[in-house]
């Protein structure tokens, strides 16, 4: 059993969001959704972005930080798009297991801290078809990990949308990626984990 801080889209927590919750502690884990909105949640990725601009990253990265503040050492990181992101950040300032990434990876220097976690493993899920994707970023991040001695897997779905496992979101939603997404997920929890 696993305890992980589950961070959020650029959308906010929604149902792709609370099914991950659940799906994570229908599998045994403890998991804390982590609301940066507080209970605020967008259907526009445009009106969504404005909003973060506005709140400002280095706010949401202090709040990322400040809701794994009780924690235990060694849980996961998991975030979807934006909450990637964030992900990532806690990492860099706690003791993580592992870091599961959905839909989102940022560099080292995008994120502004200065290594990743020394050996510390990351599973990316990209859409080979999603509009907001970096290969750039992914492979930057790719070579951080690499560099502090931790490997990231990346596993690719041949379909089109960003936030692919949100069913809430029929544009993008694939429920066979979906199914692979949680196989392959669970599955990198448990090693981090285990």
């Amino acid at each position: 059993m696993a305890s992980i801080a589950l961070f959020h889209s650029v959308l906010g927590v929604r149902p792709g969001i609370s099914d991950a919750a659940g799906r994570l502690r229908a599998a045994g884990h403890d998991v804390l959704v982590v609301d940066q909105y507080d209970g605020r949640v967008f259907d526009d990725y445009g009106e969504a972005g404005r909003y973060v601009e506005e709140v400002g990253f280095p706010a949401l990265m202090a709040r990322a930080a400040d809701a794994v503040r009780d924690l235990p050492d060694g849980f996961v990181a998991a975030g979807f798009s934006n909450g990637a992101g964030m992900a990532e950040h806690v990492a860099t300032r706690r003791r993580v297991s592992g870091v599961l990434l959905a839909s989102g990876a940022l560099p080292m220097a995008v994120l502004g801290a200065p290594s990743w976690p020394a050996g510390v493993a990351a599973q990316l899920h990209r859409a080979t078809g999603d509009p907001h994707a970096s290969a750039e970023w992914d492979e930057a991040l790719a070579a951080d990990v690499a560099a502090a001695g931790g490997v990231l897997e990346v596993v690719r779905y041949e379909v089109a949308g960003h936030l692919f496992t949100d069913p809430s979101l029929p544009a993008e939603y694939d429920a066979a990626a979906t199914e692979r997404f949680w196989r392959e997920a669970l599955s990198f929890v448990g090693r981090v984990v285990g």
